[in-house]
């Protein structure tokens, strides 16, 4: 039987001309995989092995405080397997051909403290348009001091893993943690170094009423100038069962200067029960000289529904992977983005859909506008109507205005049909402002500046307008406002 180029070859005993690598990335991280079942796999791996991906995957490890939650050791012996044959991706990898990760890849990347101190909070006691129901972490931990959870029911459970005192509950989100390959590189380095995981848990028939605000706070961070990188790895499973309903908002901001540098890397998995309803804001606005990667994972299952509305302003290099499974019939799915680039910003959308079961039906809405020459957003999404899948209804549409010459635009739009009893379409268009509605603002006495910025922001004001709240929308309206035009004031008088 011929021998694949994939075959892996175990040598129980090196071979005499065989020398193990000495680099200094190659210690204990990799140490700890010599052995498995008495075999030596360490040649294999070594050749495998991107020596940057271990040296940031052991810093990792080795941060991690003594307290570290236990029952996280599954996730992570997974997600080390994975990274010693991940290598960095690169223009070549088909995923990133349109991202450049070498932002990161230039800078010392090393592990943000393992507790803020306390003194270092003292200008984050209080936040404005605060929620009820909040739950704040900074640099990856939760921050009991600065979080308000007294209005839920009693029966959800808002915390860390390793908090909760109901065995059902801790067996029951455990079932959630992934053993098998979920995401990509960013996804196994955040299962790495997460220092513990929060749960938001929703059991079946509750509705919780008021929406849930988890902030994140990115505190720690560098010059701009510096080459050195803090990251932080907070990560979160939602859990909610047959018949639940939670609304969950989540704000990504720096808490100090706003140009330190740093790196946010995050990850949250959403499972949703038979007929339960996931409501899910998402605001992104960190630091321009930061990183910032995000994983959104859901699951779905029979006649349940999830609701994304984002919108993503902040990061030099600003990356969110959207993956979504429809796991029963009858599902619905509704995503609506807006994402803005400026100067030297790139703004990058991944999302996936996959329905497998009859009569889904889900909605894709993707904006984005480039303001400035050296902006750049990238749209790669994915709809996949597999067989069993009949009677399906899914819509995608993105659309991209372009306001400064060299702007990029790079839009990768993907319906995959297989089965053939659907109703689905999809639509891309890249332009500037048209002529046509800035002659009909202009005909009414309003200067072509002022319509001009009317447009643009009526641009994005169709998702901005999808948010559930009305002080929410007023929030990021602004917001919007202020960086399209920085005469704007910062509050509403």
């Amino acid at each position: 039987m011929a021998v694949s180029a994939f075959t892996p070859i175990i040598r129980t005993t090196p071979s005499p001309s065989f020398t193990i690598p000495t680099s200094p990335y190659l210690s204990s991280f990799t140490r700890t995989k010599k052995l498995q079942h008495g075999v030596l796999s360490l040649p294999p791996v070594a050749a495998l092995s991107d020596p940057f991906v271990l040296q940031i995957a052991e810093s990792l490890e080795d941060s991690l405080p003594s307290s570290s939650s236990s029952s996280l050791q599954k996730l992570r012996d997974f997600a080390s397997e994975s990274l010693l044959s991940t290598p960095w991706p690169s223009r070549k990898d088909e995923p990133f051909r349109f991202t450049d990760t070498s932002f990161i890849k230039q800078s010392e990347v090393i592990p943000v403290s393992s507790s803020p101190p306390p003194e270092s909070l003292n200008h984050l006691s209080v936040f404005e348009d605060t929620h009820l129901l909040n739950l704040t972490l900074i640099d990856g931990y939760i921050i009991d001091s600065l979080s308000q959870l007294s209005g839920l029911p009693d029966e959800v459970f808002v915390g860390s893993l390793s908090s909760i005192s109901s065995n059902e509950i801790t067996k029951r989100v455990l079932e959630f943690l992934p053993s098998s390959e979920q995401g990509d590189l960013f996804w196994s380095l955040n299962g790495v170094g997460s220092p513990d995981l929060v749960v938001v848990y929703v059991p079946e028939g509750c509705k919780v009423e008021d929406p849930l605000h988890l902030r994140y706070i990115s505190n720690e961070g560098s010059d701009k100038e510096s080459k050195k990188l803090p990251v932080s790895n907070p990560r979160v499973l939602v859990v909610v069962e047959k018949g639940g309903e939670i609304g969950i908002l989540e704000e990504y901001v720096g808490g100090g200067d706003g140009d330190l540098s740093y790196w946010t890397n995050s990850v949250m998995e959403i499972v949703i029960g038979e007929g339960a309803k996931v409501t899910h804001s998402y605001i992104q606005t960190q630091s321009m000289s930061s990183a910032h990667i995000k994983w959104t994972s859901i699951q779905q299952e029979k006649s349940s529904t999830y609701e994304l509305v984002e919108v993503s302003t902040g990061g030099r290099l600003s990356r969110h992977n959207v993956h979504v499974q429809q796991v029963g019939s009858d599902t619905i799915t509704g995503l609506s983005t807006f994402h803005l680039s400026g100067s030297d910003q790139t703004q990058d959308l991944h999302s996936k859909i996959v329905l497998d079961h009859p009569r889904g039906f889900s909605r894709q809405l993707h904006k984005c506008i480039v303001a400035h020459s050296l902006g750049q957003v990238v749209f790669d999404g994915n709809i996949k109507v597999n067989r069993y899948a009949q009677q399906t209804d899914a819509g995608q549409l993105t659309r991209s205005l372009i306001l400064e010459p060299r702007a990029t635009v790079n839009v990768k739009p993907n319906l995959q049909i297989i089965a053939d009893d659907v109703k689905c379409s999809h639509g891309a268009a890249i332009c500037d402002l048209e002529e046509d509605q800035l002659f009909y603002l202009q005909a009414r006495g309003i200067d072509l500046q002022t319509a001009r910025k009317a447009l643009i922001l009526s641009f994005g004001a169709e998702v901005i307008d999808r948010f559930p709240s009305a002080d929410l929308r007023k929030k990021v309206e602004l917001h919007v406002k202020k960086l399209l035009d920085p005469k704007v004031p910062s509050k509403v008088v």
